[in-house]
């Protein structure tokens, strides 16, 4: 069973960049490649703006809150203070994890970890270097953000 991200409302720039690795081979989906192999260029740009412009999902239910883990500030320079994606130096932005479902970011950070996805080398250093349950117990404080 695939592990389904919210990409609606995620930035632009993060979203061209993902569909690019996809397309490039650095990131591995058997739907996402066949679907970016499948697009020009120009509608790689025409897909990623179109989700950046759908609104977040609203959520069902309230979720539980949970403290912040230690280590999460260091997530902060990235993804900003308030988990909703930031703009970095190479002008790709970083994701909006507030908010994502848990078992993806559990998925995404043991994959970092394992060294199995490949397109972002800070990521992939520090999720290695943290602890299945501290990944978990961070994974846990984003999704109820």
């Amino acid at each position: 069973m695939a592990i389904i991200p919210v990409i609606s409302g995620q930035p632009e720039s993060y979203l061209l960049k993902q569909l690019q690795d996809f397309e490039g081979g650095d990131r591995h989906d058997e739907v996402m490649l066949w679907a970016a192999k499948t697009m020009t260029r120009q509608e790689l740009g025409i897909a990623a703006g179109y989700f950046a412009k759908q609104k977040w999902p609203a959520r069902s239910g309230g979720a539980a809150s949970t403290p912040p883990p230690p280590g999460i500030a260091a997530c902060q320079a990235c993804h900003a203070t308030d988990f909703l994606g930031a703009k970095q130096p190479d002008g790709v932005a970083a994701p909006r994890l507030a908010g994502q479902s848990y078992e993806y970011l559990v998925e995404s950070m043991r994959r970092f970890a394992a060294g199995e996805r490949k397109n972002n080398v800070i990521m992939a250093k520090m999720m290695a270097a943290m602890s299945p349950a501290d990944r978990q117990a961070m994974a846990r404080y984003l999704s109820g953000l």
